[in-house]
């Protein structure tokens, strides 16, 4: 599969992330930052509008498979546990040092991102999220960035770049330095996945790792969601 105007999509959620979160806070009358704590619902629709559109834009031309090269039987156990370690250490070691950059401190998380949210929902989308982010995310960034560029050097900067983009405008605050944090948080982990991928073209283990560390993401939300008092703790560690 080769269509050379696939990495014109990488944008793609950016643009989005911000249109909701903008449309959203213009419609209710708050300020975005109002909004921050349903970033993980947007995510997850969002997600799904992405697979839907990958999948209507790979139908004539292999199928969402063959656009982030999916072989059955190339991966082996160990490659999901060695990727699923990857992908914790280094997203938190990247979060840790955005955040000590940033700001100063030392290990700083947003808290707005394990804010809590109506129990059903936190309990709906610990099935949600995890599973539609790998396949939306890693199918936009790999199959159409990675994949379809011809350039080595560009087939990992540009998808990386985007990759991480997107996190800066979910949720969308309109503040520089919690932009750049969010930015700077992913960089290093997308850089390195879609060098990865780029050398082994096996995606199956980054997508599995990438919904793992979704779900320990759902699972505080979940947990913040159902114990009064427990989000206030966490924001005061």
């Amino acid at each position: 599969m080769n269509n050379k105007y696939f990495p014109f999509l990488l944008p793609f959620r950016c643009l989005i992330f911000l249109l909701v979160f903008v449309t959203g806070s213009v419609i209710t009358g708050r300020n975005p930052d109002a909004l921050s704590n349903i970033w993980s619902v947007v995510a997850s629709v969002v997600n799904i509008i992405t697979i839907l559109l990958l999948v209507i834009i790979t139908r004539k031309s292999g199928g969402y498979a063959k656009l982030i090269r999916y072989e059955k039987g190339k991966t082996r156990p160990p490659q999901i546990v060695g990727m699923i370690f990857f992908i914790l250490l280094t997203g938190m070691g990247g979060m840790y040092l955005a955040g000590f950059l940033c700001y100063g401190v030392l290990p700083y998380a947003a808290p707005m991102l394990i804010a809590p949210i109506p129990l059903w929902l936190a309990i709906g989308n610990i099935f949600v999220l995890p599973v539609t982010t790998a396949f939306a995310e890693d199918g936009l960034y790999l199959g159409c960035g990675v994949n379809q560029i011809k350039n080595k050097y560009a087939a990992v900067l540009l998808p990386a770049f985007f990759f991480a983009l997107q996190h800066s405008f979910v949720p969308t605050l309109f503040d520089a330095r919690y932009i750049t944090y969010r930015f700077l948080s992913f960089l290093p982990l997308t850089l390195l996945l879609c060098l990865h991928y780029h050398k082994r073209r096996n995606p199956l283990p980054i997508m599995v790792g990438h919904a793992f560390i979704d779900v320990i993401t759902v699972l505080q939300i979940l947990a913040t969601s159902a114990i009064p008092g427990f989000y206030e703790m966490m924001c005061a560690m």
